[in-house]
């Protein structure tokens, strides 16, 4: 069989990562995810946690630390984007694989054999998730859904320079909420079968 490659873009707490584990499984591909974050870490001689940090947002103190005078914290996440980018592209040419996140599908656009989903479900039921799944108090749980949902999208916009909306660039939308975490991995796997 031909490689391919899937991208799998989510909203915090839609159980995306859950989802893209299990069709991983389910069609015998690999899975990346935070992998891609060691991989950049790696390249760029940094620490994870650095690397994490910065990868979303612009406030990290060792970057403004490091480059005081105008390297700035706005350069390094354009080439933490950058080597991420290269490690995607990477991934997708040397195997059929589900990478999460990243901008992978906006990376990956034009890469043949390539299938873009996106994983997204209610407020209320990403809300009962945080707090039934991941344990979060109702509180802390809303303002991750906020703060994490804000993130996201302003790493969209400043990097998938081509896209106008959250809803552009996927070739399936699926609310995770009406199938739960197995059914929405079947349905998706059958699909790509």
């Amino acid at each position: 069989m031909e490689k391919y490659v899937i991208t799998l873009s989510r909203q915090f707490a839609s159980l995306g990562r859950s989802i893209a584990e299990e069709v991983s499984r389910n069609l015998n591909i690999s899975f990346y995810d935070r992998d891609i974050v060691e991989a950049t870490a790696k390249r760029m001689g940094q620490p994870i946690s650095t690397i994490s940090k910065q990868e979303e947002t612009n406030s990290s103190r060792f970057f403004k630390r490091k480059y005081p005078l105008g390297m700035g914290a706005a350069n390094i996440q354009e080439e933490i984007f950058n080597v991420q980018t290269n490690i995607i592209q990477d991934l997708a040419e040397r195997e059929s694989c589900i990478i999460v996140g990243r901008c992978s599908n906006y990376v990956l656009e034009d890469h043949p054999n390539s299938f873009h989903i996106f994983i997204y479900a209610p407020y209320k039921e990403r809300l009962k998730n945080c707090i039934n799944i991941l344990k979060m108090k109702p509180g802390v749980a809303r303002k991750m859904l906020r703060d994490v949902d804000q993130a996201r999208e302003n790493y969209r916009l400043q990097y998938c320079k081509n896209t106008t909306t959250l809803y552009d660039g996927y070739d399936l939308m699926i609310d995770s909420s009406r199938f739960g975490v197995s059914k929405t991995a079947k349905i998706i796997s059958n699909l790509i079968e």
